[in-house]
């Protein structure tokens, strides 16, 4: 029988000024789909006492994008933004079984800035990444 391994690399980088730019408008986005998200399911569960799944908060995402006050979320990859959703499906997935406490804010100054890119969302041509 096959046995898939999976890896996993780390690589140091330094970005161009274009680049880094480009990052730090994609954590800017992650972070502020993060957190209004987790605003929108604190919200729906207190005044309506409903659970908010990731189908939900993906296609709120969408609307995100295609209303003219967070039409920015399009000009960076969709991957990490998702990423950020499924991310806030597990933090709330840990809190309901009493493994974590409730999700907080993603904060500016004292989060991490990061943003998780899949194997989708990467091509190698031609000897190029």
């Amino acid at each position: 029988m096959a046995q898939i391994v999976k890896r996993a690399y780390k690589y140091r980088f330094y970005p161009t000024p274009e680049q880094a730019g480009e990052l730090a408008r994609t954590f800017g986005c992650v972070r502020l789909v993060y957190n209004k998200a987790l605003e929108e399911r604190t919200r729906a569960y207190r005044l309506e006492g409903r659970r908010v799944s990731y189908v939900e908060s993906s296609a709120r995402l969408t609307e995100w994008k295609r209303s003219g006050d967070y039409d920015f979320l399009s000009e960076v990859s969709s991957v990490p933004l998702q990423q950020a959703l499924r991310h806030l499906q597990a933090a709330f997935a840990n809190f309901f079984a009493r493994r974590a406490n409730y999700p907080t804010f993603k904060s500016r100054k004292k989060s991490r800035a990061s943003a998780e890119y899949t194997r989708s969302a990467f091509r190698w041509r031609e000897g190029r990444l």
